[in-house]
């Protein structure tokens, strides 16, 4: 029986917050959401009158802000970070400050609190470049960035915290991609996709690269249920959660054939050797998880939701890209 009903979400206005915390409340949850609201202040406008719904605009640097966030919770879903390397390296130490600082308080902050689970956003960059064809979670972290380098410090600083009334995970997401309301189009999937429609053509630096990939959709259905595993299932475990490993290039054919025949598929050199692989049989085999929808319906479902005028200005308006955002704000409020 699930016994959680109360739920933080840090960074929950973000990418992937905003199709969590509207299927969560579908879900019967009452979610707190913790968020700068930096991109799209208005993304949960149609919640307003939600009772199940708390927004908190806040830092989650702030520890006094923190600690009222998570009065009262059961679980908190941990994304809020600075999300990309561009932005990380933009600014460094407001990088680490934010994604292993403030991580670590929160932690703690979450444990002190009583809080029951704690679901950990890691990535799964952390394991740099792998000559291996299945990059397992039993491999070694080689992080190549320092994005990458305190998603993975992080991790062995929560699992320890595991006691029997303190449940973590940590989820490995690969690169999500698909349609949000507060839509990023720094991704891959996403902005190959942005350009082809845009543009008439896309352009790949390299190509080769592997990347892989995950709906949105489907990373949020786990994030639902990781509030449903019992502990024993999930308690100080790391998972992948990934769905297929496409080349760049690849992705750009997939791009090309929803969009149109005749976007135009221009190859570059590129000094970005990032190439990974990740393999998720293991949380197919531990928890039943397997992504149902492919990376195809991702670019399918952004191409609609273009034809539908739900992304004016997509070359242009910086809310679509972290580091243009950043740039703009300087420091995030």
């Amino acid at each position: 029986m699930n016994t959680i009903k109360n739920v933080l979400i840090t960074g929950g206005a973000g990418y992937v917050g905003a199709v969590l915390v509207p299927k969560m409340l579908d879900a019967g949850y009452k979610v707190t959401v913790l968020d700068w609201f930096l991109f799209q202040p208005e993304v949960f406008a149609s919640y307003a009158d939600n009772r199940n719904l708390v927004q908190i605009k806040g830092d989650i640097r702030d520890e006094q802000a923190v600690r009222r966030a998570l009065a009262g919770q059961d679980a908190v879903i941990h994304l809020a970070c600075i999300s990309n390397d561009p932005s990380f390296e933009m600014d460094p130490e407001l990088g680490k400050s934010i994604n292993y600082d403030a991580s670590l308080q929160l932690f703690h902050l979450a444990k002190e609190k009583g809080i029951r689970r704690f679901i950990y956003a890691s990535s799964s960059s952390v394991y740099g470049v792998k000559e291996e064809d299945a990059v397992t979670e039993d491999l070694s972290l080689e992080p190549l960035t320092d994005y990458s380098k305190f998603k993975a410090l992080c991790e062995p600083e929560l699992l320890a915290m595991a006691d029997e009334t303190f449940v973590p995970l940590v989820l490995r997401p690969a690169t999500v991609c698909g349609y949000s309301p507060r839509l990023r189009l720094d991704l891959t999937v996403n902005i190959l996709t942005c350009h082809a429609i845009e543009k008439g053509k896309i352009t790949v630096f390299g190509g080769d690269q592997t990347r892989p990939n995950i709906h949105i959709e489907d990373m949020t259905d786990l994030y639902i249920k990781t509030l449903e595993y019992t502990d024993e299932q999930i308690a100080g475990k790391t998972f992948n959660a990934g769905y297929d490993n496409f080349t760049v290039y690849e992705i750009a054919k997939m791009v090309q054939e929803v969009v149109g025949k005749d976007v135009e598929i221009i190859r570059q050199d590129s000094d970005d050797k990032r190439s990974y692989r990740v393999d998720s049989s293991k949380i197919k085999r531990e928890l039943g998880f397997e992504a149902k929808r492919t990376v195809k319906d991702a670019i399918q479902d952004i191409a609609q939701a273009f034809a539908a005028g739900k992304v004016p200005n997509a070359l242009t308006d910086p809310r679509y890209y972290n580091i243009k955002m950043m740039q703009e704000e300087k420091q995030p409020v």
